[in-house]
């Protein structure tokens, strides 16, 4: 069951004058890859098809993924009149394509697989996080906000159903971490790539995966502080077995830290040059 619907946002307090141009381009390309969950759903079912719990649960987030990119859109619109939602998800889906026909998990066992959903729901919940905390527009701050809670829950959802899972496949700590490692690797592949493509250039420049990636990646990175990078290191190393806090969460946060200073500033000079 949704935790708020998009009639209740104030959309009655938006305001023009507060609107990051910069944010504009990453709602954009965010609202389409938030749209696609109902294809991931069809994956997950797939691959869970023996279990109805977790394939129940699935539809429910997949429901609930859809409303956020329905809501980033509509934000989108407001924010930029000339911008159809609809017509760019609709190129979005037409170009990029998921592996519906898998019949098992891509991870290697299912406990890979909810790990691997573990990260992604880090990092939506650490952006959205952030993209609140840095937009003065009230309906964004609020849309972000309601989304960065649902991500939020999301993560524990996967992590209960992948406890489940590990206590079967007994997965070693090691091997959970490179799951984890391989798929925040995976966030520069297509899917935010052609994303920012099909919401912000126009269909008569070619798709490019090195421009598009550095041009969401290097203004997304900018939005981000230190607390949410702490935050998104302990919930990674707690979806792999690992100590959430302590000595090896701040030397994993400022690792990780100068990591994303480092690839914003690689992203900025690819688009330089």
């Amino acid at each position: 069951m949704k935790h708020w619907r998009i009639d209740e946002v104030d959309w009655d307090r938006f305001d023009p004058a507060k609107v990051d141009p910069a944010l504009v381009p990453l709602v954009k390309a965010a609202a389409m890859v938030e749209r696609n969950g109902r294809d991931y759903a069809v994956y997950l079912e797939r691959v869970f098809h023996d279990d109805p719990d977790f394939s129940q649960a699935a539809d429910y987030w997949a429901d609930e993924e859809v409303q956020h990119g329905d809501a980033l859109g509509r934000w989108a619109m407001l924010a930029d009149p000339t911008w159809d939602y609809e017509q760019a998800f609709a190129r979005y889906r037409a170009g990029y394509k998921l592996p519906l026909d898998a019949e098992a998990s891509i991870r290697g066992s299912r406990t890979g697989e909810l790990i691997a959903r573990c990260m992604v729901e880090t990092g939506t919940s650490s952006y959205y996080t952030a993209l609140a905390e840095a937009t003065g527009e009230p309906v964004l701050k609020q849309v972000c906000k309601l989304i960065a809670a649902d991500e939020y829950r999301h993560f524990k959802l996967f992590y209960d159903h992948m406890r489940r899972y590990l206590a079967r496949e007994k997965i070693g700590v090691w091997k959970r971490l490179r799951i984890a490692l391989g798929r925040i690797g995976e966030s520069e592949d297509d899917e935010l790539a052609y994303a920012y493509h099909c919401g912000n250039e126009p269909e008569s420049t070619p798709y490019e995966h090195k421009r598009c990636t550095a041009a969401y990646m290097g203004q997304a990175m900018s939005f981000y502080r230190y607390r949410h990078i702490e935050r998104g290191t302990g919930m990674i190393l707690k979806a792999v077995g690992l100590p959430p806090r302590g000595r090896l969460s701040g030397l994993a946060t400022r690792f990780a830290w100068r990591l994303l200073r480092w690839r914003r500033e690689r992203f900025a000079q690819q688009l330089a040059a």
